[in-house]
């Protein structure tokens, strides 16, 4: 598979056409959009697709979705609890290469995710990153965390999410990340506490504690995106304009940012979750069939190119 770095999701699509087919474990999978994005999937030669959970309510959803999901591969399994812990396990096994969340609560499936016995936990945190295609200046995919799962990160856990998100942008072809550590300002205030964590990951990062990756803050939205507003603020720095990875101050943050690409912007996403021995496809419940079936291609993307892409760094002590 090609390293070449992808500017959008079609150029995604286009790189894991010709690769080996993964196989997608969807906890709970009586869901209508995923059940589109997973017939999209199998049609398109994507993924082989494995439906977990009530077989009656999952080929009910396909019918009210008018789903085909003729080629899925359905294990019946009535509880959730249950269902989403088989997904796991197939998983973990090595029957499937990705798990998904379906109609589950995130908190039902992330406990599944770090049961002891079949879990997918590596010991590193487990963090979310949603990827954008944006299309100013340039079209180009951009990744933003956390905006799904860390409420409100101390210093240390902005760390982890940092080598987290790295180590995903690298796989997506961007040898030296750039991330912008992101706060209302750019200037450091004591009153402000996102502002001393970005100024402090942004030391680490000179002193060369973050591997393959650059980080600079604090930075306000426009000026880790945009040249000219750096440029009219007097902020000159190798990322300010040019972010690969927004760091987000908090959880809500980043949903709000995000929500509002797709849903007033009209911008497409995918979400994954990352830190775990395998990719997960973690979504909103009120995403659109095609942010679901994106972020399945973006996990089938990051499995092929797992094996060619260097490891995920880590934080130097």
């Amino acid at each position: 598979m090609s390293s070449t770095q992808p500017a959008s999701f079609d150029d995604v699509l286009a790189a894991i056409k010709p690769c080996e087919k993964r196989r997608v474990a969807v906890a709970c999978g009586h869901d209508e959009a995923v059940l589109d994005a997973v017939e999209r999937a199998e049609k398109d030669n994507i993924a082989d697709c494995v439906l977990v959970g009530d077989e009656e309510k999952i080929r009910a959803a396909a019918k009210s979705a008018n789903a085909d999901i003729s080629l899925a591969e359905i294990v019946h399994v009535v509880d959730a609890d249950q269902a989403a812990r088989k997904a796991v396990q197939l998983v973990s096994s090595g029957e499937c290469h990705i798990v998904m969340k379906g109609k589950l609560h995130s908190d039902d499936f992330l406990r599944a995710i770090l049961d002891k016995e079949v879990g997918l936990r590596t010991g590193r945190l487990l963090s979310h990153v949603f990827i954008l295609e944006v299309e100013r200046p340039r079209k180009r995919l951009l990744f933003v965390t956390d905006g799904a799962m860390n409420i409100a990160p101390n210093f240390e856990e902005k760390a982890k999410i940092i080598t987290n998100a790295i180590g995903l942008a690298r796989l997506f072809g961007i040898d030296q990340p750039k991330v912008a550590a992101l706060a209302g300002v750019e200037l450091v205030n004591p009153k402000m506490q996102a502002t001393q964590d970005a100024a402090v990951l942004s030391l680490m990062s000179y002193r060369g504690q973050f591997e393959h990756g650059m980080v600079e803050g604090p930075l306000a939205m426009d000026i880790a995106v945009s040249e000219e507003a750096a440029r009219i603020k007097g902020v000159n720095n190798p990322v300010a304009g040019h972010a690969d990875i927004l760091l987000m101050p908090s959880l809500e943050a980043g949903n709000i940012l995000v929500k509002g690409f797709s849903h007033l912007a009209g911008g497409r996403t995918a979400g994954l979750v990352l830190g775990a021995k395998a990719p997960i496809v973690l979504t909103s419940r009120s995403d659109t069939a095609e942010s679901k079936f994106l972020s399945i291609a973006c996990a089938v993307y990051a499995a092929n190119m797992s094996g060619v892409r260097v490891k995920v760094g880590r934080v130097h002590g």
